[in-house]
């Protein structure tokens, strides 16, 4: 689940290579966006540890 905005940055660099603006920033929006949430939601996770 934490690679999916590596895998989205990979396909904005792989549009801009192919030399479609829109789609690679649109791609990159997307990646930003979900490394933003998960990292949400990384930060506001509860760990249960117990000793």
């Amino acid at each position: 689940m934490m690679s999916l905005p590596f895998v989205l940055f990979a396909c904005a660099v792989g549009a801009a290579w192919m030399r479609q603006r829109g789609v690679s920033m649109g791609f990159w929006a997307l990646g930003l966006i979900a490394m933003l949430v998960l990292f949400r939601f990384h930060v506001t996770e509860v760990l249960m540890i117990q000793l």
